[in-house]
């Protein structure tokens, strides 16, 4: 990568240039071959002629290595005019060779025994063993972080992200995920099924079997359970981009197909893609922009936080192979066995509808987050590409929303070295004063539905849900033993109706023999209870908050 990076623009001079964007946490050098041939090949030139711009990048699982050579290859074809003729004269072209460095130089041959070929390639995880791509939201790795940056400074109107699968043997070569395409802005809708229409039709014509969802089957190991179409949420990337009002697209090559065969389908993609953004790149651009405006403008205040199928089910005939299962006395149970000498059509179900499972009507005005979390919030959201403001002023008694949780459930275990809170819970209205150095978060923004899946507790994906706030849900003060007592014991004698909510719950086994469950039942009627626990410490508002002046 290193070596190309630098031969590109010594090669064609004028029209590539080699850009270190980042820096991984081992001190490797994170690059991107930036094309164009008219020498359009830095941001501000970029912006200086509206130029529509492709960016790719190989990878963020270094192990599905595919996209390096596939992306290496179609630019040098690009540029010699082998391929997509005059693309790079209408479209800049933004190639990652690799996104995760650090994890591509744990290089080994053994990093992806469910995959064939290359004979060795790097590992999954960055050097902080965290999954870049998982961690759009939270965006806490310095590759994320850099590349977050890139993609701000470049605005590309479309960004693949180029995989290989995991999972079971079957015939078709490659998944291609795009959205906007069943969720976002209609216009944006519209761009993304005629981009896959056409891209769908070329790789066809070249002999692959392309597919709009992504092959993993309903139940693990098991062929006849089917497939679904899904909508990823925004710690993926394709999920993310889409979110942004561009549009999102994850090449997912199959791994038991041979490698050559695997970099041709990605640089088919990749060339159909090209020719399609040097055509239509500037059309695309001009909608793109419009669904900016009309967030901006506060147009459609609902946002849909988690996707699900309906219940259309169709028949799909799927190219596989026969298969059969077989008791294992390794691992104790049945394990799958599929015959690639025998092509087999399986005839499964198919859930290709989705609707929204869980929505939230945005705030008039915005968020408000408390001084003591306001930079950290702030540094992530200009990363996503959202402004934010810091109130100089302090404003007393404002009228807001606030959240407070009934139930939390902490994760069974960390997920990316993260104990996730799932929250029961609503947002009630309040009167509480707004202090200075507060941040105040506009809804009205483009990409306002990933900015509500940022700040909505109801979103998994908001900081709230990835363990950001988590202290606010931890008890910190306490009572001895013999203190509370004496108050319990008070307050059964003189109120009757604790007494009868107290008696009601000692019905239940589980609360009877839980010392600190009946703790917690008295605590709350405690004058030195916390009141702000379990409370999200971020507040709706229906307007900047803004002081009154004095009378």
């Amino acid at each position: 990568m290193v070596s190309l990076c630098a031969a590109f623009p010594r090669a064609y001079p004028g029209k590539v240039r080699c850009e270190q964007f980042g820096t991984t946490p081992e001190g490797r050098p994170m690059l991107a071959l930036v094309a164009s041939a008219d020498g359009t090949v830095t941001p501000e030139a970029v912006r200086r002629k509206g130029r529509p711009v492709m960016l790719f990048q190989g990878g963020i699982h270094a192990g599905e290595i595919d996209g390096k050579d596939a992306g290496f290859r179609l630019l040098h074809d690009a540029l010699d005019g082998k391929v997509a003729k005059g693309a790079l004269s209408k479209v800049t072209a933004v190639f990652v060779p690799v996104f995760n460095v650090d994890g591509h130089e744990r290089f080994g041959p053994n990093n992806r025994p469910n995959q064939v070929g290359p004979a060795s390639m790097g590992w999954r995880t960055n050097a902080q063993n965290l999954n870049l791509n998982r961690d759009y939201v939270k965006a806490e790795a310095p590759e994320m972080q850099a590349m977050l940056r890139l993609l701000n400074a470049y605005d590309p109107v479309v960004y693949l992200d180029l995989h290989v699968t995991d999972g079971a043997k079957f015939q078709p070569d490659v998944a291609v995920m795009i959205e906007p395409l069943k969720m976002g802005p209609a216009s944006l809708q519209a761009l993304g099924k005629a981009y896959q229409g056409e891209l769908f039709r070329d790789l066809e014509a070249r002999g692959h079997a392309p597919l709009e969802f992504y092959p993993s089957f309903l139940k693990d190991d098991e062929p006849a359970s089917g497939f679904a179409y899904g909508i990823a949420p925004p710690r993926f990337s394709q999920g993310y981009w889409s979110l942004r009002n561009r549009i999102g697209v994850l090449v997912e090559t199959h791994s038991w197909k041979p490698y050559r065969e695997r970099v041709k389908s990605t640089y088919d993609i990749l060339e159909s893609t090209l020719v399609q953004a040097a055509r239509d790149g500037a059309t695309w651009r001009t909608a793109m922009r419009q669904a900016d405006a009309d967030e901006r403008a506060g147009k459609d205040a609902t946002a849909v936080l988690v996707w699900r199928n309906t219940a259309t089910v169709t028949k799909l005939k799927y190219p596989g192979y026969t298969y059969r299962f077989e008791e294992s006395p390794a691992l104790g149970r049945k394990v799958i066995r599929y015959d690639e000498s025998t092509p087999q059509v399986w005839e499964v179900p198919y859930y290709p509808d989705v609707e929204p499972a869980v929505s939230s009507t945005l705030p008039k005005g915005g968020w408000v987050v408390p001084a003591a979390h306001a930079r950290w919030v702030a540094e992530k959201l200009a990363l996503h590409g959202f402004t934010s403001e810091v109130l100089k002023q302090g404003v007393p008694a404002s009228r807001v929303e606030r959240f407070r949780a009934r139930e939390v459930k902490p994760a069974a275990a960390t997920f990316e070295g993260r104990q996730a809170l799932q929250f029961a819970g609503e947002w009630t209205e309040a009167v509480e004063d707004v202090a200075a150095r507060s941040l105040y978060v506009p809804a009205a923004q483009p990409g306002r539905v990933l900015l509500a899946q940022l700040l909505e507790p109801a979103s998994p994906d908001s900081f709230l849900a990835w363990g950001f706030f988590n202290a606010h849900f931890e008890q910190k003060e306490y009572l001895e033993d013999y203190v509370l007592d004496a108050f319990a014991q008070a307050l059964l004698a003189k109120d009757p109706e604790v007494k009868r909510a107290f008696d009601a719950r000692m019905k239940d086994p589980e609360f009877a023999k839980n010392p600190r469950a009946r703790s917690q039942f008295f605590m709350q009627y405690h004058p030195a209870r916390d009141l702000r626990q379990n409370v999200y410490p971020v507040v709706r508002v229906a307007s900047r908050p803004k002081a009154t002046p004095a009378s």
